[in-house]
């Protein structure tokens, strides 16, 4: 699967960090080599669930509470509304960009 992950993130954010997307895009790692793991499905309570406690709280250690980190996710949901097909590593860099995180993706 050929995916410019890049250009998917700059359609939200064109002056997006490459730096950050590469990294991001290291973190994902395999989940990416699948359709359906490179997609975030925010009609599933259980994989917004998931973005929340693995990579929100866990990669991005942030100690909100669920429901500030849910409104952060839905606001990023609002922002890729009407697109059918939410890639992974766009809504990652968003909620990165939002919680000013996309430091922990770039090399040193």
């Amino acid at each position: 699967m050929a995916t410019d992950w890049a250009a998917d993130v700059k359609k939200y954010d064109p002056k997006a960090d490459d730096d950050a997307i590469a990294g991001i895009v290291r973190h994902c790692g395999i989940a990416l080599h699948k359709v359906d793991s490179s997609l975030v499905s925010y009609s599933d309570p259980e994989e917004l669930k998931r973005v929340r406690e693995g990579f929100i709280k866990k990669k991005l250690a942030i100690t909100d509470s669920d429901t500030d980190i849910d409104a952060a996710l839905a606001s990023v949901g609002e922002t890729l509304k009407g697109v059918n097909r939410k890639n992974r590593v766009t809504v990652y860099y968003l909620l990165a960009k939002h919680y000013n995180k996309l430091s922990l993706f770039k090399k040193a």
